[in-house]
């Protein structure tokens, strides 16, 4: 089974993918767990480091993210170097911010005992959220219709556009 994103720029199948079987995820799922485990274990200075790293190949990939945006989201691409600089700066905020926030809490002298608290990283959280998210959506349904995911939510819900000079109907596209 093929998994097809389509552009809501021109309509154009942007992307095919084979979906994985459920060996694949499971077998995924299992390499993330493991890759959690050592993460955990890993020094938040170090996790900073590693991340900073991303940042930065992030940064020097701006371009490409900017199309991808475009052409995956139908964001205009004039916007793409907005989008990766707010991306990072809240990124690197978190990481600036990590060691302190992360640093064990002092919850009180006890004759004998260190008492603390500390935050430790429990699982993979993105997999949780698309789970959860998924069942609610099947379940509640919290997605707008393919139309309103087109055209965006700007006029019924904001009562203005937020990009007035791109505007895509999806009657063009033969979306109803």
């Amino acid at each position: 089974m093929l998994q097809r994103t389509i552009s809501p720029i021109d309509g154009s199948v942007y992307a095919e993918r084979e979906l994985a079987s459920a060996q694949t995820i499971n077998a995924t799922l299992d390499r993330a767990r493991r890759a959690q485990r050592d993460w955990r274990r890993t020094p938040v200075a170090a996790r900073a480091a590693i991340l900073g790293r991303f940042c930065d190949a992030f940064e020097r990939h701006q371009d490409t993210v900017a199309q991808e945006l475009a052409w995956q989201m139908g964001r205009p691409v004039r916007y793409g170097p907005n989008e990766v600089r707010g991306t990072l700066e809240r990124a690197r905020h978190m990481i600036a911010i990590a060691g302190e926030s992360l640093a064990d809490i002092d919850v009180g002298q006890k004759e004998g005992f260190r008492r603390f608290l500390r935050r430790e990283p429990l699982g993979v959280v993105f997999t949780v959220s698309f789970i959860l998210n998924t069942v609610i959506d099947m379940v509640v349904g919290q997605r707008s219709s393919a139309k309103a995911e087109l055209e965006g939510l700007d006029i019924p819900e904001m009562g203005a556009l937020a990009y007035p000079d791109f505007v895509l109907k999806a009657d063009a596209l033969g979306m109803e």
